[in-house]
C-alpha cells in the first residue's frame, strides 16, 4: 500500500500565523503526547505510525511548501511538488504518475489518498485500512470514506449508499446546494470524507487520457495540460464502481480560528496574557507582550505577518477579509531553519533595506549562491559555523560581521544553532534574486 497526503492551502484562513508558504497544516499549535507542540501534518504522520500503517508516504504539494515539509518531517516522506498550483485531480495524478513511472510500481498497487490535516482519532486510520482491504478484494474500483453528517452542509460531497448493498455507492454528488443536500440526506446520504482508495492502474488509465505514454519528467513538464479540476468532479462523480467504508468517530476540519481554538490545550500561547477574559484565545509569535483585558469570544493572533482581532463566530469569513493583502511572507520555515523579517523599508530615492533574523539548525547549510541586485551584511549574534566567500572558507561565531557585496558567491553552514541578522541593501530586494551553484562541504 502507498499513502498520498495532499498538502495545499493558500494560507489565508488562519492568518496571520499562516501565509503563502506556511499553510495551516504547518502551525505547531497542537499538543503532542510527549508534551511538545506539533503541527497538523506532524500529527497525521505520527498517527499513521501509531496505527501500524507503515506504508511509504508521498506528499503532493506546491513547491513553496517543500522546505516546511522537510523541516517538520525530514526524510520520513517523499515530496512530489507541482510545477504550478492547480487542483486536487492534477496533484493526485502527478503523485500517482511518480509512483507508476518513476518508482515503477505495478498497476495492482493499492493507493490511499488523504488530506494531511484532518483532526481525528486513531480509529480513522483503521477505516483507511478497511478501505485498502476493499480495494485489494476487488469490491470496487474506487473506495471512499463515508462520514455521518451532522447537518445539510454545502461544503462536502454526498454519497448515497446502494439500498441493497450498503458497502457500494449508488450516486455521488459534489457540494450540492442546501436544498439538494437536504434531499440527499433524506435518501440516507453520508458526507464524502475526502479519502480515496484505488489501484494505481485505475488512475493511470484515467490520466493516460490526457498525457499517455510519457516519462515522469515529461508528465511533469506538461502538467498545465491536465484539467484544473478537483478529484471529486473528475473521478469520483464519474466512477461507476464505487465502494464506501463508514467512519463514525471524531473528525474535524480545523480550518477556522473558531474550530482550531476549541482544540488548543491553552488559551494563551507565546508571550500572551489574559485578564478577566471569557472564551478568548490569544496567540503571539512576536517578542513583545500581548495582553487581552476584559474581552469575550475573541481570537487575538500576532505574528510577523500581522495582527488579528476577530470575533470567533465570524472567523470563517477571514479568508475573504484578508484576500486583499499582498505582501511577502514575513516568517518562513525552511529545510535549514527559520527566518523572520524584522524590518522592510523603501526610501524616496528607491533605495531599499530589508532586515531578517535567521537561525540555522546544527549541520544545516544555506546553498552556495550569489545575488545580482543586493549587498548583504551578516552580523552573527549566537552560535558557531563556517562561511564560504568565493571559495574561501573561514569560521564564524558570535560577534563576527561579514559584508557580502553583490555578485559574491557565498554559503553558510551551522556547527551549533547559528543565529544572525541579515541586512539586505539595494534597489530590488526579492527572493528571486538568487543564483545557486553546486558546492560540497
Amino acid at each position: 500500500m502507498q499513502i498520498i497526503l495532499l498538502s495545499g492551502g493558500s494560507g489565508k484562513r488562519l492568518w496571520p500565523l499562516s501565509n503563502g508558504t506556511r499553510s495551516k497544516q504547518f502551525l505547531k499549535l497542537l499538543s503532542a503526547p510527549d508534551g511538545s507542540m506539533e503541527s497538523m501534518v506532524q500529527r497525521v504522520v505520527r498517527q499513521l505510525s501509531q496505527a501500524n500503517i507503515d506504508a511509504p508516504i508521498t506528499i503532493a504539494t506546491s513547491a513553496s511548501q517543500q522546505d516546511a515539509i522537510i523541516a517538520q518531517l525530514g526524510n520520513a516522506v517523499t515530496i512530489v511538488a507541482e510545477p504550478e498550483r492547480r487542483d486536487t485531480f492534477p496533484a493526485i495524478a502527478l503523485a500517482s504518475a511518480f509512483l507508476s513511472k518513476e518508482r515503477k510500481l505495478a498497476d495492482n498497487e493499492v493507493v490511499v489518498v488523504m488530506p494531511c490535516d484532518p483532526y481525528t482519532e486513531l480509529s480513522y486510520f483503521d477505516t483507511i485500512k478497511q478501505m485498502a482491504q476493499q480495494v485489494e478484494a476487488n469490491l470496487a474500483d474506487l473506495v471512499l470514506m463515508g462520514i455521518r453528517p451532522s447537518e445539510a452542509s454545502t461544503k462536502f460531497g454526498y454519497l448515497v449508499p446502494n439500498p441493497t448493498i450498503p458497502s457500494l455507492i449508488q450516486s455521488f454528488t459534489e457540494k450540492p446546494s442546501r436544498e439538494r443536500a437536504c434531499q440527499l440526506l433524506g435518501q440516507g446520504a453520508v458526507w464524502n470524507g475526502g479519502v480515496f482508495a484505488f489501484r494505481l492502474g485505475y488512475l493511470r488509465r484515467i490520466i493516460d487520457k490526457y498525457l499517455p505514454n510519457t516519462s515522469f519528467t515529461e508528465f511533469r513538464s506538461r502538467y498545465s495540460e491536465l484539467p484544473k479540476i478537483s478529484f471529486d468532479y473528475e473521478v469520483a462523480e464519474k466512477a461507476t464502481s464505487v465502494g464506501v467504508v463508514y467512519f463514525n468517530g471524531a473528525w474535524k476540519d480545523l480550518g477556522t480560528w473558531d474550530a482550531l481554538s476549541r482544540e488548543l490545550s491553552h488559551s494563551c500561547i507565546g508571550l500572551a496574557f489574559e485578564h478577566q477574559c471569557a472564551d478568548t484565545t490569544a496567540i503571539n509569535e512576536l517578542n513583545i507582550p500581548l495582553v487581552c483585558h476584559g474581552t469575550t469570544d475573541l481570537i487575538v493572533a500576532a505574528s510577523p505577518d500581522g495582527i488579528l482581532v476577530a470575533d470567533k463566530s465570524r472567523s470563517d469569513n477571514l479568508k475573504q477579509a484578508v484576500g486583499m493583502l499582498n505582501q511577502r511572507p514575513m516568517y518562513e520555515e525552511r529545510r535549514w531553519g527559520t527566518y523572520r523579517v524584522i524590518d522592510n523599508v523603501e526610501f524616496p530615492d528607491g533605495f531599499c533595506a530589508l532586515t531578517k533574523q535567521l537561525t540555522l539548525n546544527p549541520g544545516c547549510s544555506i546553498s552556495y549562491q550569489r545575488h545580482a541586485c543586493r549587498d548583504e551584511v551578516w552580523t552573527f549574534i549566537d552560535g558557531q559555523g563556517e562561511i564560504v566567500l568565493n571559495g574561501q572558507r573561514s569560521a564564524v561565531k558570535r560577534g563576527d560581521v561579514i559584508t557580502i557585496p553583490a555578485g559574491t558567491l557565498h554559503a553558510l553552514r551551522a556547527t551549533t544553532p547559528l543565529t544572525f541578522i541579515e541586512v539586505q541593501r539595494g534597489t530590488s530586494l526579492i527572493e528571486e534574486d538568487i543564483q545557486r551553484f553546486p558546492f560540497t562541504w
